[in-house]
């Protein structure tokens, strides 16, 4: 594929508002996880919580009203994002720039206080519940096109952790189709009750903080993010380029990854196919890596096979939590950051290698030229994505 340009990103975590925090976060080593306070049924466990969602939208968007919603409006307010959009529209008009949002939950949040507030002699749920405009999981799409003001395509991808990856392949094939001609990709998911308890009933949560590549991890921190960027064909600026993705789905288990990892190589072979280039080409590995023993050894054993044990990897999840619909977002965000300021982020919380691990895991932060990054995401279900970020040549 020809490189697609990112024009603009932006990324709101537990770290914080914008770009700029999830960098600083990096650099200076700084989790955003903190102990659970979210909800008092919640399970003991750490999160990656976003400050700042207590209040509610303006009165012209109460229809709207959840926990995703305020997190996605709120990410839409970094980093000069609705401006650069704003310019976007002016360029090629609303209708040819499209929107392709990733979320796994979308707004189930809403839905969870509405069951809890139902009335329970007639079994109805409040007037105010808007299942439309909240937990439908074409939400978020629909409610970012509506404050970008934008009417081309819109999509909703939702295949777990790897939602917000496979947003940017959709889009490259719909701008490559002609369906639009740039395009707004992003993910959002906020936390709520199913997803802790969820993963909590498959002896996924720990109630020790993510240790990705640990020997003695326990499993993931869940949290909540939202990110977006601009893919724009006809940006000659000298910031990121989406060079290459790929997918596959191997179906292994509706939970567990293939333990050879044969799926996720897949995704990370047509990545650089596409991309034209050579494993021996690519600096970095942000990897899924989500600190659960079964997914970090599959992972690694797909990238020692695909490229030996020499390219430096890591994850980011002890930094943010992992975000599920999100994920992808804010790795490829991550993957811009390093290129951007020439930074490898270790693996943060590991105190002792997992020594079954051969991956070349990054234990000590480095600062040096990055010029290439794939960034995994893999989804429940076998649902796979790669994607490979550079440079503008």
């Amino acid at each position: 594929m020809n490189p697609l340009a990112v024009s603009h990103y932006t990324v709101t975590t537990a770290c914080g508002r914008g770009r700029q925090a999830l960098l600083d976060a990096l650099r200076r080593e700084a989790t955003g996880l903190r102990l659970c306070r979210f909800d008092a049924a919640a399970p003991e466990c750490w999160l990656g919580e976003v400050e700042g969602l207590d209040d509610p939208l303006p009165a012209r968007h109460a229809a709207w009203d959840c926990r995703v919603n305020r997190l996605l409006a709120l990410s839409l307010r970094q980093d000069g994002f609705e401006q650069a959009v704003a310019e976007l529209r002016e360029r090629y008009g609303a209708a040819r720039v499209g929107v392709f949002v990733g979320t796994s939950t979308s707004g189930i949040e809403a839905a969870e206080r509405a069951y809890r507030e139902r009335d329970r002699a007639g079994e109805r749920l409040p007037p105010w519940f808007d299942y439309r405009r909240s937990q439908s999981i074409h939400v978020p799409a629909e409610f970012a096109r509506l404050l970008l003001g934008l009417k081309g395509c819109c999509l909703s991808i939702s295949t777990a952790c790897s939602s917000s990856a496979k947003v940017f392949a959709a889009a490259a094939r719909a701008i490559r189709a002609g369906l639009c001609d740039a395009a707004v990709v992003g993910g959002v998911d906020s936390l709520c009750l199913t997803t802790l308890h969820g993963f909590n009933a498959l002896q996924l949560v720990s109630a020790d903080i993510c240790r990705p590549a640990d020997a003695r991890r326990k499993g993931i921190s869940i949290g909540e993010a939202g990110g977006f960027a601009i893919l724009d064909p006809r940006c000659r600026g000298d910031g990121p380029v989406l060079l290459g993705y790929g997918e596959s789905a191997d179906a292994h288990h509706m939970s567990t990854p293939d333990p050879e990892g044969r799926g996720a190589a897949a995704a990370m072979e047509q990545a650089l196919a596409t991309a034209g280039v050579r494993p021996a080409d690519v600096d970095y590995i942000n990897l899924h890596g989500t600190a659960t023993r079964v997914n970090d050894l599959a992972e690694d054993r797909a990238v020692t096979a695909l490229f030996g044990y020499r390219v430096p990897c890591s994850s980011t999840k002890g930094w943010s939590g992992h975000t599920l619909g999100a994920a992808g977002m804010v790795e490829a965000a991550v993957a811009m950051l390093c290129i951007e300021h020439g930074l490898m982020p270790r693996s943060l919380n590991l105190q002792e290698r997992d020594p079954q691990l051969r991956g070349a895991i990054v234990e000590q932060t480095r600062q040096e030229k990055v010029a290439r990054v794939l960034s995994n995401s893999f989804g429940f279900g076998g649902s796979n994505c790669s994607l490979l970020f550079g440079r503008a040549a």
